[in-house]
């Protein structure tokens, strides 16, 4: 019980660092929230999508490397060094911090178009495949059996964070326009990713 709590702590942790950095799709979410329109179908977009994908990271990395000691290695020490490529990224926007801006394109009210741009900023953007089949699966496929409870930690917090992020938008808006905001995020998210970095490397 104790390792299957750990490793969905883990997962929770993993993809809360990796999903508050700054980007068009956490910028679309709080502009749709801060203006009220369809919040709801587009926070449901978000949290779907990242399910979908964080299943197929663990599930399909995590199986992959459960078939092969030869394949963890690789996976473990290729997703380790870029997760130590990101958090001294993030570390970088530290000590530089920016801010989340709101404005941007009208989507025009038409819920066909929100859902349209939703959709878009989530499954073309390249790096969500990275965080989430790559450096999500990796990190879950040391887990071993426990990979499940990983990604069950993972998807927790993508729900926590878009529902967060959509229908908190109004107080947070304020919040998230200060660079000093971003500074503290940004840190958390290095000391993250960097610790999880070395263990990946160091375990395999």
């Amino acid at each position: 019980m104790g390792d299957v709590l750990f490793s969905a702590v883990a997962g929770f942790g993993a993809t809360m660092a990796l999903i508050v950095a700054i980007g068009a799709q956490n910028a679309f979410v709080l502009r749709q929230g801060i203006r009220r329109e369809a919040v709801l179908v587009v926070v449901l977009i978000c949290i779907f999508s990242d399910a979908i994908l964080v299943s197929l990271g663990v599930g399909g990395v995590g199986a992959l490397v459960g078939t092969s000691p030869e394949a963890l290695t690789i996976v473990a020490l290729v997703g380790g060094a870029f997760l130590l490529c990101y958090g001294a990224l993030a570390a970088r926007r530290a000590f530089k911090p920016s801010k989340l801006e709101t404005g941007g394109p009208e989507t025009g009210g038409s819920l066909r178009r929100i859902v349209l741009t939703t959709l878009a900023i989530t499954w073309l953007n390249p790096h969500v495949y990275l965080d989430t089949l790559l450096l999500l699966g990796a990190i879950a496929a040391g887990h071993g059996s426990d990979r499940w409870a990983f990604g069950v930690g993972a998807v927790s917090a993508s729900v926590l964070w878009f529902l967060a992020l959509g229908f908190g938008a109004r107080l947070l808006s304020g919040f998230f326009r200060k660079p000093s905001s971003w500074r503290v995020l940004d840190g958390l998210v290095a000391a993250t990713m960097i610790g999880l970095g070395v263990a990946l490397v160091a375990g395999a």
